[in-house]
């Protein structure tokens, strides 16, 4: 098991947790810093350069064409650690895990059809910010002005089936 700790209050205290579950329940391990740096982390795809997951979707929407009716998005988690307490706040928008990774991915419609509501989709990711469960927002593919006819909504295929 490895893990970075930034000098965040909210990291530290997650470590001190975690070790002294490990001391619990009389785990025999061994830690050892692997490496350390008082410098500051550059800005770049580090998980903490990651805006917030609110934030993330009012500029996602917001780059999407007016007429925008569906959308397929993933919220990949900064650590693993995120999984369960994640997908529980997420559970309005009925994520779903892909095989890769530390990824829950969840649709949304705009005015009808299968997914969530934009709204509902905000106020998810924005109880994910409040909890300190950060993660890195993806739009997978968005569909624009689709029409159900006799259907939920559109159906995309993969060479792995339906998403």
């Amino acid at each position: 098991m490895w893990a970075v700790v930034s000098r965040r209050l909210r990291w530290v205290e997650r470590l001190r947790r975690l070790l002294r579950g490990i001391d619990r329940e009389r785990v025999r391990a061994r830690l050892e810093v692997v490496t350390a740096s008082s410098a500051p982390v550059e800005a770049g795809d580090a998980p903490a350069s990651w805006p917030a997951l609110e934030e993330a979707w009012l500029a996602a929407i917001a780059a999407l064409p007016e007429d925008w009716s569906d959308v397929y998005a993933e919220v990949e988690l900064s650590s693993s650690d995120f999984l369960a307490p994640g997908a529980l706040r997420l559970a309005p928008l009925n994520p779903s895990r892909p095989d890769r990774g530390l990824a829950l991915r969840f649709r949304v419609a705009r005015s009808y059809g299968y997914g969530a509501s934009p709204e509902m989709t905000r106020r998810c990711l924005a109880r994910l910010d409040e909890e300190g469960i950060n993660g890195r927002l993806l739009i997978l593919w968005a569909l624009s002005d689709t029409k159900a006819v006799a259907t939920q909504g559109p159906v995309r295929y993969t060479e792995r089936g339906p998403v």
